[in-house]
């Protein structure tokens, strides 16, 4: 237990870090309400039997101060109230905060080396990651660690109090206290963790699955996989739901046996109370006050039943999180190449798994303002390399340095936002005229500016409502708008017929003077705006030609005509 509690230490930090004062505060609130209903239910019971015993005597009638106690009450309850209501305002405010920042920075972890293609290849683990793992942290603050601190202060209060009735008495309620009070939770806690995770193992498999009909119907459909896909879904609904099972057994075991340490306490209680009341040590309403301390003191550890359910959830959310929370930002990033080189690799053995590398041994040099064109056949290695240079994965073995990159992949990313805002994610700040001359560099310009609302159009998911060609031109107006010494290009005009490729790579060769430029591809025209030509076979560099060379004409004419 205490290993996968040293998993909550960065979650923990990152809470302190961002929002110690208000979680204090929610917490001091918190303990305030509690001690304010546990006075409040002890000073009534008090009351009610003082104003009893004293309505028994005409002499005590005209004595009996009524007024204080009842305004002790009154205040008790103000107090509560307001205590609870700016606890509520409080925590939950600041828990939002926090869980906030959580989520900047997983996108900013996310953005490092590697994370974001990894997580790519696991849409639904990603989208696990963004809400069900994130939320479940809300439960650390809101019920383990406030409701564990409030009852232990509870417990403390209800100890000295009935200790000044009886020593023995308030160590006694003070132990059973402690130990029900703290042991059931997280006895409760320990079995419910295998169950809370096959529970959230079930959820994320449910939505795993729900994505891929979703997303996949029409092949599922062709493969006459559909039904089994629906009986998969329902499968791991039963999953979820037999974990769900457990769990609520155990809640309501927890429930049981909190009612039996009440029972017991409060028996004890009352055969504590009416032996000192018998041996003339206390009066009937200290009597009453004191059964009903030990009985309101049990309440707020009713509260860590729900923690205790949560607490396996937290622990799953919390490993899988906090390692990127953690995660060394230096060790990721990139070296510069000496000067006069754009990018170097040294004995480079890269892949996705290291016991299949896609490259091996790699060296390579490109002087800055070169443009190099990486050709060979599908599976070869030339995406790997570019995400290499992009510094989106590290090697295995070897050293890459290179230049501030940007990368065009195979794969135009637009998303459900405005022809504007697809634009800025390459540059923010961008102004209008700014985004129009990248839009004329592209050649989208006049497309745009026939659209009714220009650049305000809004775009379907995907970039839906653009033809295949202005989306690969929106792409290359974004790629425009980061001026970064070092571009790489994937393929840059799959799938585009030949007048609207010719013109994007024309282009290409405008804007890429002064810079460097490597080209991933097997088409001629894509490969005929390099200086230099470097062939990849099984992951290794067979050739190497410049321009001017015989061999440089021979390998542009082996590959794919335009």
């Amino acid at each position: 237990m205490s290993a996968s509690l040293s998993i909550l230490t960065p979650i923990l930090g990152l809470f302190f870090a961002q929002r110690r004062r208000n979680l204090l505060i929610g917490a001091a609130l918190s303990a305030t309400t509690v001690a304010a209903g546990i006075a409040l239910l002890g000073l009534s019971g008090w009351f009610i039997t003082a104003t009893g015993i004293a309505g028994l005597s005409a002499a005590t009638i005209s004595t009996f101060d009524v007024f204080m106690p009842s305004a002790g009450i009154r205040l008790l309850a103000l107090c509560r109230t307001a205590s609870r209501y700016g606890e509520r305002l409080t925590t939950h405010d600041a828990t939002l905060s926090v869980l906030a920042a959580l989520r900047e920075r997983l996108f900013r972890g996310w953005a490092m080396p590697g994370a974001a293609r990894a997580l790519a290849r696991r849409p639904a683990r990603l989208l696990f990651r963004l809400t069900g793992d994130i939320d479940a942290l809300d439960s650390l603050y809101l019920r383990v660690l406030v409701p564990a601190g409030v009852a232990i202060v509870a417990a403390l209060a209800a100890s000295i109090a009935l200790g000044f009735m009886n020593p023995l008495f308030g160590l006694t309620a003070g132990g059973v206290l402690f130990v029900a009070g703290i042991g059931i939770p997280l006895l409760a806690g320990r079995r419910a963790t295998k169950h809370a995770r096959r529970r959230t193992y079930g959820i994320e498999a449910i939505r795993a699955r729900t994505i891929d009909l979703v997303a996949g119907q029409t092949d599922l459909l062709m493969a006459g996989r559909l039904i089994a896909q629906g009986m998969a879904i329902a499968d791991a609904d039963r999953y979820a739901a037999g974990a769900d099972d457990r769990l609520n057994r155990i809640e309501a075991a927890v429930t049981v046996c909190f009612g039996l340490t009440a029972t017991a306490l409060l028996t004890g209680s009352l055969l504590t109370v009416a032996a000192l009341a018998g041996a003339g040590r206390i009066g009937p309403p200290v009597a009453t006050l004191g059964i009903l301390i030990a009985f309101a003191a049990v309440e707020p550890f009713g509260a860590l039943r729900r923690g205790a359910m949560e607490l396996g959830r937290t622990l799953l959310a919390a490993r899988r999180i906090a390692p990127r929370l953690s995660a060394d930002e230096e060790a990721h990033c990139k070296a510069a190449p000496d000067p006069g080189l754009s990018l170097f690799l040294d004995g480079v053995t890269a892949g996705y798994d290291a016991q299949t590398p896609v490259l091996r041994d790699i060296n390579l040099d490109l002087k800055a303002g070169e443009k190099l064109a990486l050709v060979g056949s599908s599976g070869a290695g030339k995406s790997t390399l570019l995400s290499l240079l992009a510094a989106e994965m590290r090697p295995i073995q070897g050293s890459v340095s290179s230049l501030d990159a940007t990368l065009l992949t195979q794969r135009t990313e637009l998303f459900r936002d405005s022809l504007r805002g697809n634009l800025q994610l390459a540059n923010p700040d961008a102004a209008d005229a700014t985004l129009q001359e990248a839009l004329t560099a592209a050649g989208l310009l006049n497309d745009v500016l026939a659209l009714p609302r220009g650049l305000d159009t809004p775009l379907g998911e995907g970039g839906m409502g653009l033809s295949g060609g202005q989306s690969r031109r929106l792409a290359l107006a974004r790629l425009f708008l980061r001026d970064t010494p070092l571009w790489l290009l994937d393929e840059p005009t799959e799938g585009l017929d030949g007048a609207t490729a010719r013109d994007v790579m024309n282009r290409l060769a405008d804007k890429a003077q002064g810079r460097s430029l490597v080209v991933a591809t097997h088409i001629r025209r894509e490969a005929a705006i390099a200086d230099i030509i470097a062939v990849i076979e099984n992951g290794r560099i067979t050739e190497f030609w410049r321009r001017g060379e015989a061999a440089f004409e021979k390998a542009l004419n082996r590959l794919k005509p335009d």
